[in-house]
């Protein structure tokens, strides 16, 4: 089992003798009913294990801090342990993951208040409503404040974490676009050298063959040819290394090289190969996107008819459509000339798919009747990717949310119970005041009933008894307020019936004047 940490232990020792101050001195202040010492004594004994329990189990404390309360008076709000039910609620929003429990402890305390103001209670109503006002800011409130303090602790850590995150992802996208940037460099490198070799092969090769030429010469062409087609292979096999399976490299600007110049170009280096524009509709803008993967795929095509079908007769056909983008088609027929051939299969047919349909386009390869075409659509407006935002801390903005909207709520809700209780104990302060000249009128022996005439409507509901001096023994004793005044003391008069008459008539006067007061009420009696 883990022993507690002094420094917590220090805490639960402070945070009880904190609690224990109002617990003891109220009473002698004048600020509870007086309690005998046991009850003290066992009321501290209960806040030391509350104290105790509040780091592991802050809804034990609380419900322990509520029974005190409510063992001290039916209304749960008193002085010697109000602190320490306020502050329980608040450990217990700050340290208690789930809503429920708590909200269930509420409902229950609620109840026991209920129950208990209906068993022993003077006056229900009252009594209830500062049940239901202190429930709702002596505990509701502090507990929702903990939550939300819980909830910006986490929503800070949660930044935090979430900033790391971001940074670690910073640094894996701009060493994944240093990758993809060397995967572009070296994919041109593919395709610009590759074409220019292959071109390089088939001068050696028409070298070779011309009419002429000695046979010391004709072997060098040979072996020139040779070497370029090697020097293709290799170049080849570096490039897949470098290369990533899921790069998709962005083609480099052709040096505004336009595809019949390309086409040209090949021509004059002895490659069998026809432009054939044709079609419908504008073709691909010049220097776009569009011409610049047109002018890679013709590239990667002419590159592979000379290396893969050497004499075979190559067309270029480019159609521009009136849908808005490029059509270009590369065919070329069975090989005429023996010629190397590559020891890999090739990765730039699988690199222009990628590109190619990146952008919204089409892209086909494959084998056609004798030899072999490749075709490819590129509309003149690529379609955009659509981009992926990071997921943000919303599930934390809406717990505070929720918990900034309950706090709302139960403040408008308690401003409406302030509101009531006030106004309760406004109309029953002020429908209990006799005047000073009815208290006067009444003599001793005055039937019940005609008393009644002028007594107010309610009596007091909270009466000085211990002020007031011993009743009649057997007498009904009301008192009433000789004044108005709220939230102050006030002389209070105290009238005992028996028997259906006035008995008894007594003067009880407010705090602060023990044996005064009397002789001015005494004067109505004249």
């Amino acid at each position: 089992m883990e022993r507690p940490r002094p420094a917590s232990s220090a805490r639960g020792a402070l945070l009880w003798a904190a609690l224990s101050l109002p617990a003891l001195t109220a009473d002698r202040i004048g600020l509870n009913e007086p309690r005998s010492t046991w009850q003290q004594a066992a009321g501290v004994a209960v806040l030391a294990v509350a104290a105790g329990l509040s780091r592991r189990l802050p809804l034990a404390a609380f419900a322990l801090a509520a029974t005190l309360s409510l063992a001290a008076t039916p209304a749960l709000f008193t002085v010697s342990y109000g602190p320490a039910l306020g502050l329980f609620a608040l450990l217990l929003g700050l340290r208690a993951g789930r809503a429920r429990p708590a909200v269930l402890c509420f409902a229950a305390v609620g109840c026991a208040g209920t129950a208990r103001i209906v068993l022993v209670g003077v006056d229900p109503a009252p009594e209830w409503l500062v049940m239901t006002g202190t429930l709702l800011f002596g505990c509701v409130f502090p507990w929702l404040g903990g939550r939300y303090w819980r909830q910006s602790r986490e929503l800070a850590e949660e930044g935090w974490l979430r900033a790391a995150r971001l940074e670690d992802e910073q640094r894996l996208a701009e060493e994944r676009a240093r990758l993809r940037e060397r995967a572009r460099i070296a994919q041109d490198m593919h395709d610009s050298l590759g074409h220019e070799l292959s071109l390089i092969a088939l001068r050696a090769g028409a070298l070779q063959v011309a009419p002429g030429l000695g046979d010391e010469h004709r072997a060098a062409a040979a072996d020139l040819r040779a070497a370029a087609a090697d020097a293709t292979d290799r170049l080849h096999r570096i490039i897949g290394v470098l290369r990533e399976d899921d790069d998709e490299p962005v083609p480099l600007a052709p040096a505004g090289e336009t595809l019949e110049q390309l086409v040209a170009r090949a021509a004059e280096s002895g490659l069998p190969v026809r432009w054939e524009p044709a079609g419908q509709g504008p073709a691909a803008e010049p220097g776009g996107v569009a011409e610049r993967l047109l002018h890679r795929v013709v590239r990667e095509a002419l590159t592979n008819a000379a290396r893969h079908a050497p004499g075979a007769p190559v067309v270029v056909a480019v159609t521009g459509r009136a849908t808005g983008g490029t059509a270009v088609t590369i065919t070329n027929g069975r090989a005429t000339q023996d010629g190397p051939r590559p020891s890999g299969g090739g990765t730039g047919l699988l690199g222009l798919r990628a590109a190619v349909t990146a952008v919204g386009g089409t892209f086909e390869a494959g084998p056609h009747e004798d030899g072999f075409r490749v075709s490819a659509y590129v509309p003149d407006a690529p379609a955009r990717q659509p981009t992926v935002r990071s997921p943000g801390p919303a599930p934390f903005r809406h717990a505070r949310r929720r918990v900034a909207a309950g706090l709302g709520t139960a403040a408008g809700v308690g401003a409406v119970l302030v509101g009531v209780t006030f106004g309760w104990y406004a109309y029953a302060e002020k429908h209990s005041v006799l005047e000073p000249a009815a208290y006067a009128k009444l003599r001793l022996g005055t039937p019940a009933a005609e008393a009644e005439r002028v007594l107010p409507e309610r009596d007091v509901n909270d009466p000085p008894d211990e002020r007031a001096p011993a009743p009649p023994e057997g007498a009904d004793c009301r008192y009433y307020r000789a004044s108005g005044e709220l939230f102050v003391s006030v002389d209070h008069f105290r009238l005992c019936f028996e028997a259906g008459r006035l008995v008894a008539k007594d003067v009880v006067p407010r705090i602060g004047l023990p044996g005064e007061g009397r002789e001015e009420y005494e004067e109505f009696s004249q």
